[in-house]
This record gives structure tokens, C-alpha cells and sequence, in this order.
């Protein structure tokens, strides 16, 4: 028998109170942020300091009502148009509620009875996915928890299709090893060596003057590699790199792997969404050739974290990854059985992600991706151009995406103008009305932003380089 707590906990008029002020505020949030009534992205505060205000907070009595706002009041407003930092999209809004609708269903996926809407409307994602990449109708693919596991399941589906020896049933009996830019993403690396490849394993090519992978090069390491016991199985191609977000040269990698018969995979994490941009899918030529290619929704698809969409050129390559036996999830395990993602994917739970990629088709088709990618990467170049024409700073390189690396400069050396800049961005954090990042380009520290949101315009760039122009000149930084 239920408890009274028991009862009030699962109440549904207590949940359509808490729910519809739970709506408010985030109704409120949005419009303060977009309709920018309010002037900061972040409020911030040191770790010990977050931490500290969190355990008095947990000692005191508070509503749910006061509990989900203090937590909205003291997170980074993605929706704010000054938010251009990390590669975090604003969800948008009809997303969100997908999402909620998940966490209350809690179907988990694991096997076709457990969520049968969500596995077909999966199904169904995913075929827009591979029709946009150009793959045939033997393509196949699924959702997975973010880019770092999608990228390492790609890998382990190459290690399983390539490599001479049985690794999944026999274990490591020689040395592999996968070819990949050294701007590629730390998760390729971390992804090498959760699978044991080790730091001979993970070959870095160099990249050329534009920070794209130096295909001229991709000779050499596999030989060199090869020389020293080394299996290639993979080589992995960067659309874009995280921190430059520059475009490797998808059509040479794929013409490099059929030549030496290894697997080609593209981390398409941030901008493999352009494949339903008319006007920049130009940038992703060659992907089509790619045997995986993985897509993350919360980037440049404005869906809610974490949504993943991974793609297989032949489907077959979707179920040999993790095979092994579970009759108790299945009576026929021989059967591919599309309907059982448990089968292909690293989740055994695994959430409703497909709502929140299929809601937003409902409601406003696959254009909404073509206009959201395609403002973005638009307003990249708005960017950059504001930066060109004023004197006090300086690109890395212009942009091919809405990620774009940039210093303030002067006649320092390298290394003093990098910590002057480092500075700035430490000021912007605290400050707050704006919210960067930064990164190192062959050594060399930037600033570097990602404009996430459609309604950032001109008037912030120009704001932001006035406020970094005013906290070098207002402060002991000397250029």
C-alpha cells in the first residue's frame, strides 16, 4: 500500500501546478534573454563559491517553484544572443517540451516493447539524416548520447569491420592504430585509447597553413605506422575542427581510405548538421563517401542535450558492432531485428532522443535546419568581416563556420599578447554581459567565439569588441 508521501509525490494535480510554473518561468526566461531585458549571460561565481551557496541552500525549506528558479538564476543563459561560447545551441522551445515528455514517459528504448513510438519515429530521423548526406538506401544509422560516444562506436564499428583479428571475442593480439588531425577533438584521442590503442595508436597528422588535416602527409604516417607493427584500421576526418572550425578535406580522406581499404569516418559533430544547408552542404563534400559519420543535434540542430544521430553507410555495419548474446532481451538473436536498438548501440537505457529531433520536423520540417545552419554560418562571416575592419584585432583565419578565432593585437611578442588576451577573457567571465571561450592554435592562444544563437546580430559583435577594447584600455593591460 502507497504511503501518503508516496501519493503526493505522484500527484497529477500537484504536477500540473508545480508544471505550469515551471512553463512560466521558463516563458519568462526566454522572452528576458531573446527580447534581451536583461544584460548578463552568466552570473558567475568560483567553484567553492557555487558550491558553498548550494549546501546552505540544501539545510533551508524551499518550494519547487523557488527551487527551479534559483537554478535558472544561477545557470549560463544559452538563449541570450550573447551567449556565443561553446558549441551549445538555445533549444528551442518545442524541443524542450519533447524532452520533457520523454522524462516523463522514461521509456527506455533498450528493446522495440519498451518504446515503440519513439524506435519508429527514430527509424524515421534517421532516414532523414542519411537522404541528406547522400548515403543509398542500404544506409542505416541510430541516436546515441552525445558525439564522444557516437565517435567511439564509429571507431569500434571500423575495429570490427577492418581490423585482420577479432578484437570483440579474442582481445588485442596486434598493434592498431586510426589517422586523424592533430585539431581533431579530444574525444577521438580519448575514444583510441578507452579501446586500448594506446599513444602509438593514435596517429596526428600535422594540418597545413589553414589548420585542415595536411592530406599530403597521410602517406607518410600510415607507412611510418605501419613500419613500426602498427594496423591502420581508420582515418578520421574533422567537419569542422572544434577549435578552429575549419573543414578537413573530406573528398582526399575518402579517396586516401579506399586506396589503403580502411574505414573512413567523419566527426560531423558540429557542422555535419550543413548537410541540409543548400547553401554551405558544399562544405561537407565528400561525406557521402564516409562509412560512419556522426551528428550532434545539440549543436547546430537546436535540440535539447544529448542527441546524437550516428550514421552508417551500409546498415549491416549498424548490428556487427556489439554482437554478443542476450536471450534475455531477445528470442531470436540471429534476426537483425531494427526494432531492438539494445542490439546496436553502447545504451542498454537509452532516452526518447527521437521526439526531440521529430518534433521540431513536425512542427516546422527540415527547413527549420537548412535556415538554423544557414543564419549561423551567415553571420560568421558578419563577423569576421566587423573584425577585419577594425584595427585593433586580428582573425586566425577566416571562417568557414560560425566559430571564429580572433586576439586582440600588438606589438608584443607571441607569448605576451596571449596572456594579455587571456586576461580579457577572464574579465568578460567575470563581468558577465558577454560569454567566450578561447583555445590555442598551433600554439598561439585566441579568443575564440561560436555564434549558437539566430538572433545575435551586428550590434552584439559590435558591442563585444567595444567591451574588450574597454576592459584593455580601463585596466593594467598594455599592448
Amino acid at each position: 500500500m502507497s504511503t501518503p508521501l508516496l501519493k503526493r509525490a505522484y500527484s497529477d494535480e500537484l504536477f500540473k501546478q508545480e508544471g505550469n510554473e515551471l512553463i512560466q518561468l521558463l516563458s519568462d526566461h526566454l522572452s528576458s534573454h531573446i527580447g534581451e531585458k536583461t544584460d548578463k549571460v552568466i552570473e558567475w561565481s568560483t567553484p567553492n563559491d557555487e558550491y558553498e551557496f548550494w549546501e546552505q541552500f540544501a539545510k533551508e525549506k524551499h518550494s519547487t517553484k523557488n527551487l527551479f528558479e534559483t537554478i535558472l538564476n544561477r545557470s549560463i543563459a544559452t538563449h541570450n544572443p550573447k551567449y556565443i561560447g561553446h558549441q551549445i545551441s538555445p533549444t528551442v522551445p518545442v524541443s524542450g517540451l519533447a524532452t520533457l515528455l520523454s522524462a516523463m514517459l522514461n521509456n527506455g528504448m533498450a528493446v522495440y516493447e519498451m518504446g515503440a513510438a519513439a524506435t519508429a519515429i527514430e527509424k524515421l530521423v534517421v532516414n532523414e539524416f542519411t537522404k541528406a548526406i547522400g548515403y543509398n538506401d542500404n544506409a542505416d544509422g541510430f541516436l546515441t548520447s552525445g558525439g564522444t560516444l557516437a565517435n567511439l562506436t564509429a571507431l569500434i564499428a571500423a575495429r570490427k569491420s577492418v581490423a585482420k583479428d577479432d578484437v570483440w571475442n579474442d582481445g588485442h593480439t596486434n598493434k592498431l592504430a586510426v589517422l586523424v588531425s592533430e585539431e581533431a577533438h579530444y574525444c577521438i584521442d580519448r575514444a583510441a585509447r578507452i579501446m586500448g590503442l594506446g599513444d602509438g595508436g593514435i596517429i596526428k597528422v600535422p594540418v597545413n597553413e589553414n589548420f585542415k588535416i595536411n592530406t599530403s602527409q597521410l602517406e607518410t604516417a600510415y607507412n611510418n605506422a605501419k613500419n613500426n607493427g602498427y594496423e591502420v584500421i581508420a582515418v578520421v576526418g574533422s567537419a569542422p575542427s572544434t577549435s578552429s572550425g575549419v573543414h578537413d578535406d573530406l573528398e582526399a580522406l575518402a579517396e586516401f581510405a579506399q586506396q589503403k581499404n580502411i574505414w573512413f569516418h567523419v566527426d560531423g559533430a558540429h557542422g555535419g548538421a550543413a548537410v541540409f544547408s543548400s547553401k554551405y552542404k558544399y562544405l561537407l563534400n565528400g561525406i557521402e563517401q564516409a562509412d560512419s559519420v556522426a551528428i550532434d543535434g545539440h549543436k547546430m540542430m537546436a535540440t535539447s542535450s544529448i542527441t546524437t544521430a550516428l550514421l552508417f553507410k551500409r546498415s549491416n555495419d549498424t548490428y556487427t558492432t556489439f554482437s554478443q548474446k542476450a536471450h534475455y532481451l531477445w528470442d531470436k538473436n540471429d534476426d537483425l531485428e531494427w526494432y531492438n536498438l539494445a542490439k546496436r548501440t553502447f545504451e542498454c537505457t537509452k532516452s526518447m532522443m527521437s521526439i526531440r529531433f521529430f518534433s521540431i520536423i513536425n512542427a516546422y520540417g527540415t527547413q527549420f535546419f537548412d535556415d538554423y545552419v544557414t543564419t549561423l554560418y551567415d553571420l560568421g562571416k558578419t563577423f569576421a568581416d566587423i573584425i577585419e575592419s577594425n584595427e585593433e584585432f586580428e582573425l586566425a583565419m577566416q571562417p568557414e563556420t560560425n566559430i571564429l578565432c580572433f586576439r586582440v593585437k600588438g606589438d608584443l611578442d607571441s607569448e605576451e599578447i596571449g596572456n594579455i588576451n587571456q586576461q580579457i577573457r577572464r574579465q568578460l567571465l567575470e563581468d558577465g554581459e558577454f560569454y567566450i571561450v578561447s583555445t590555442y592554435l598551433k600554439g598561439v592562444f585566441y579568443l575564440r567565439v561560436t555564434i549558437m544563437n539566430v538572433f545575435t546580430n551586428e550590434s552584439h559583435f559590435k558591442a563585444l569588441l567595444n567591451k574588450i577594447i574597454s576592459i584593455k584600455n580601463n585596466s593594467s593591460i598594455n599592448v
